[in-house]
């Protein structure tokens, strides 16, 4: 049987399947497909890069305090026991106000470029403003945290690590915290207990 439009048959005679994979198609057209897949590839994996290198800059601790407004949060964030210890531990305000998990953390973040309208309008552009809001914004913090079970708290803190007999204050010394925390209801979660862990409370 005579090849058509110039191209051969399939078969063992001609190379096999392999061969006949890579000779040219029939229809030029086809060529699209193969093309098509290699573009969509590299946008794609352009698109994951780029969202993914835009939320680890929108995370970074740079970028949470670009903003004038985030200097007091900063400074009460230094001197608390997240920002120095004795363990040398520091926690940056994403470890505290970024869900782990991707899909929250992408909702965080869209959610998060809402508050450039409150930038805008300067509702916090002074400290006498902020400390007026300041009750507002932490019970926002704390309804975010209780409704995904203090997430964020448990990437750095796990109950079952959480035996202080080896800790560094002596006055510590031979307390567990996971007894402790095992004593509490399932409903409890670690902002039920520990607000004011980083910032000033209301």
């Amino acid at each position: 049987m005579p090849p058509l439009n110039g191209s051969d048959p399939p078969g063992p005679d001609r190379g096999g399947f392999g061969a006949w994979l890579w000779r040219r198609p029939r229809h030029w057209w086809l060529l699209g497909i193969p093309a098509g897949a290699v573009i969509a590839f590299v946008v794609g994996a352009g698109l994951i890069g780029g969202i993914a290198g835009g939320l680890k800059f929108a995370s970074s601790q740079a970028f949470c305090t670009s903003c004038h407004e985030m200097d007091a949060p900063s400074q009460e964030l230094s001197r608390s026991v997240h920002g120095s210890n004795v363990l040398g531990i520091q926690a940056s305000c994403a470890d505290c106000h970024v869900p782990p998990a991707l899909v929250p953390e992408l909702m965080r973040h869209i959610a998060s470029s809402l508050e450039l309208w409150g930038h805008l309008k300067g509702e916090l552009d002074t400290p006498l403003k902020y400390e007026r809001h300041r009750l507002e914004l932490a019970q926002k913090v704390w309804q975010e945290l209780k409704a995904d079970d203090s997430a964020e708290c448990r990437t750095c803190h796990t109950p079952a690590a959480m035996t202080l007999a080896r800790h560094p204050v002596p006055a510590m010394a031979g307390i567990s915290a996971a007894v402790m925390h095992q004593s509490l209801a399932s409903s409890y979660t670690c902002i039920d207990c520990h607000k004011g862990a980083a910032h000033i409370l209301p």
